[in-house]
């Protein structure tokens, strides 16, 4: 069985995105990982570079800054770096700049690639996530994150990135069939300090906003509010991956929230207490058809 990994960065320094970590992760299950650079000059080349692993296959991409609106580059470039893969790998494994596996989740992840390794029927394998918030003490509970996504596919050239580059597709958008990989995808994308975080935000709001964007400017009083107006956070019980353990130690900002007070409408808190009793995530969107 050939795995092969991939994912696509730009300006990884300039935002702080933990991208040495992501793709550390996951290399002890990879044959090769993929990395497609896009255009920048903030050292982003270098500090893949410095992974120094000869896994790593670095290619150079000119994004098409045309195609920001609705977040559309950020499925392009997905679409190229997987068309990069081996030809002659079983898996592709799909990570984020911002995105860490946990090393207590890679047997499971083999296991499942191995178990339905034959199973054509299978095109992907469907991760949990948790989604820090503020700081590494947090994670994001409400209604609007995602829970699942695909982050292992099929390496079949008929996929494609979806939308934004959120999951992906098939045919004429159809979505593929997936099986758990009993494993989660730690995603740290709102995780760095306050003024970092909103220099990624403009950055990101831009990608789907358009050439036409033009970020607010905020004043250094209320660069915290962002963070502190979020409608329901949760503290994070469990250890981070052995990754992120210099990069968590090295936080150099503070933020506090009150776990106990939630911001939401009356109808999500009605289905937040239908999903704690059924234990299902009731009428959310799926990225997926579950087998």
């Amino acid at each position: 069985m050939k795995i092969s990994g991939f994912t696509f960065v730009r300006n990884a320094v300039k935002y702080d995105y933990p991208v040495v970590e992501s793709i550390s992760s996951i290399l002890p299950i990879v044959d090769e990982f993929i990395v497609s650079v896009g255009n920048c000059d903030d050292g982003t080349l270098e500090l893949i570079q410095s992974i120094n692993s000869p896994k790593i296959k670095i290619v150079h991409s000119d994004w098409d800054d045309s195609l920001k609106e609705g977040g559309k580059v950020l499925a392009v470039e997905t679409d190229k770096a997987f068309a990069q893969i081996s030809p002659d790998a079983d898996w592709a494994f799909y990570l984020q700049a911002d995105e860490v596996v946990h090393e207590k989740d890679i047997p499971h992840i083999m296991k499942a690639a191995e178990h339905h390794l034959h199973n054509k029927k299978v095109e992907g394998l469907l991760f949990d996530y948790k989604h820090f918030y503020g700081t590494y003490n947090y994670i994001g509970d409400s209604r609007r994150w995602y829970t699942y996504e695909i982050r292992m596919i099929r390496n079949n050239k008929k996929f494609y990135s979806y939308r934004d580059g959120q999951g992906f597709r098939t045919g004429n958008e159809r979505k593929l069939f997936v099986k758990p990989a009993h494993a989660s995808i730690y995603h740290y994308g709102w995780v760095r300090h306050p003024h970092k975080q909103l220099e990624k935000l403009n950055n990101f709001y831009g990608l789907w906003n358009g050439n036409e964007y033009r970020a607010p400017v905020i004043n250094e009083k209320d660069q915290y509010d962002f963070f502190k107006n979020v409608d329901s956070v949760s503290l994070f019980k469990g250890q981070h991956p052995a990754v992120m353990q210099k990069k968590i130690a090295g936080k150099n900002w503070q933020l506090d929230f009150d776990v106990s007070k939630k911001k939401l409408s009356f109808k999500d808190r009605i289905m937040n207490l239908l999903e704690r009793i059924t234990g299902t995530h009731l009428f959310r969107f799926r990225n997926y058809n579950k087998m």
